[in-house]
């Protein structure tokens, strides 16, 4: 019975890659670089490459655990293992919240997208159909799950690429723009930083928020038919997609027209289309970011489902799989909760998740710092003495400790923004909150 109970394993290679490039790529890029761009001027490629290398060390770090132990079904039960129950009790609830949070902002996000072309069909519709048909998605089979998040990855991919190849053509051929010739010193000639340099901080927190939701191939490790050989490779393989597809977008972007004219408000992506004459820039990138909303739904289904299944008690109702071997009540839980955002929609038209998504946002930089102590506490156990020792981590324990150093600068930084401060004080309450629940449940236990 017990074997009958462990998830599926259904996921290729195919998916595990483009899952693992679909987590690096968000509307945080889509959207957020133009604020980004705004507050760094071209440092911010620097910015996102040493926020690069410290996710990649986290995702290292990751991957050794996945493969230390492959019958954990995501990276809580680690946390679990080695630093006791309740700090699993409490990053595992928080992990599912954060996630169930950013699944109703996407959903919002996903009505507003479609009225760029429908505006007369009222927002919640729109997300009634999204999430319906996502989530039969997640309930249908594994691979259809894989298959969906394999063509939403891929979209995004092109865009970039687009951007990119665009970029290097107009380079080369020195194409004539509504701002001038197009030439590498664009990049440099109104100074490669901001004057304001507190707004270089603040960057790195943009950069941070971007790569929000890269160890979602984690919870994807357990149904994978090959962990040993894909989850390596998916990993790895991550700093060369930051490299391309962020560093590379980001650049293109600030050659073909220069940092100091784009608008901190609007996609960075559509104005340099428009510049150059492509006038349905607009109605393409609202495309590729409404795919790159659809994709985060989708995941956060996938993963709030099998989060509720490894945190609820053994031969709960929640704690149990049918029989394509899907925890079908957990994810039908979470889309019932996701599903209130279209009656607060429907009641409340206005978007009042943008505080709350932030909080979300700031509790998953104590996740990721919780993860890299699990790291440490894992190599200094038997389990790792006695095990193959698949994929290790390079420099460990430094690289653990001057991850959890960034990160914790980065929770400053948060903590002492006036346009975060708040949303980063009810992380803290929420955490306090849980700890608090965490001693009188493993009390009575």
């Amino acid at each position: 019975m017990k074997q009958d109970q462990k998830l599926a394993r259904t996921l290729s290679g195919r998916h595990i890659n483009m899952i693992a490039l679909g987590g690096t790529i968000g509307t945080g890029l889509f959207l957020g670089a133009g604020d980004s761009i705004q507050k760094a001027g071209p440092a911010i490629l620097l910015v996102y490459i040493i926020t690069g290398l410290f996710i990649f060390a986290m995702m290292r770090a990751l991957g050794e655990l996945l493969l230390s132990n492959h019958d954990q079904t995501n990276f809580i039960g680690f946390i679990k293992t080695y630093l006791g129950n309740r700090a699993g009790f409490v990053m595992g609830w928080t992990y599912w919240l954060g996630w169930i949070i950013i699944a109703m902002a996407e959903l919002t996000a996903i009505g507003k997208y479609m009225q760029f072309w429908l505006p007369s069909v009222p927002v919640w519709v729109w997300e009634a159909l999204f999430l319906l048909v996502l989530y039969s998605m997640n309930i249908i089979a594994v691979k259809a799950f894989g298959e969906a998040e394999f063509w939403f990855a891929l979209i995004k991919i092109i865009a970039i690429v687009a951007m990119i190849i665009t970029g290097i053509l107009m380079l080369v051929l020195h194409v004539k723009t509504e701002v001038g010739i197009t030439h590498l010193s664009t990049l440099w000639e109104h100074g490669l930083i901001v004057a304001n340099k507190s707004q270089l901080l603040s960057a790195f927190q943009m950069a941070f928020f971007a790569f929000l939701g890269v160890e979602f191939v984690g919870m994807a490790a357990s149904e994978t038919q090959d962990p040993i050989y894909t989850i390596p490779k998916s990993i790895n393989s991550i700093i060369l997609r930051i490299l391309i597809f962020y560093v590379g977008a980001l650049l293109a972007i600030m050659v073909i027209q220069p940092w100091t004219d784009y608008s901190a408000n609007m996609s960075p992506f559509v104005q340099v289309f428009s510049g150059i004459g492509i006038s349905s820039a607009a109605g393409i990138i609202n495309f590729v970011i409404l795919t790159a909303a659809a994709s985060s739904l989708n995941s956060a289904l996938f993963t709030t489902g099998r989060m509720i299944f490894s945190l609820s008690p053994k031969d709960s109702y929640f704690a149990k799989l049918n029989k394509r071997h899907i925890p079908m009540h957990g994810i039908a839980l979470s889309a019932c909760l996701v599903a209130s955002t279209i009656i607060l929609n429907y009641v409340f038209p206005k978007d009042a998740f943008s505080l709350v998504t932030s909080t979300a946002s700031a509790t998953f930089i104590v996740i990721y710092m919780s993860l890299m102590l699990t790291h440490i506490k894992y190599r200094r156990s038997k389990d790792y003495q006695t095990s193959e020792k698949h994929f290790k981590m390079p420099f460990s324990p430094i690289s653990n400790y001057l991850t959890i150093l960034f990160m914790l600068a980065i929770f400053a930084i948060l903590l002492f923004s006036s346009s975060t401060r708040i949303t980063t004080i009810l992380a803290i309450i929420w955490f306090v909150v849980l700890f608090m629940i965490s001693i009188v449940k493993f009390r009575k236990a």
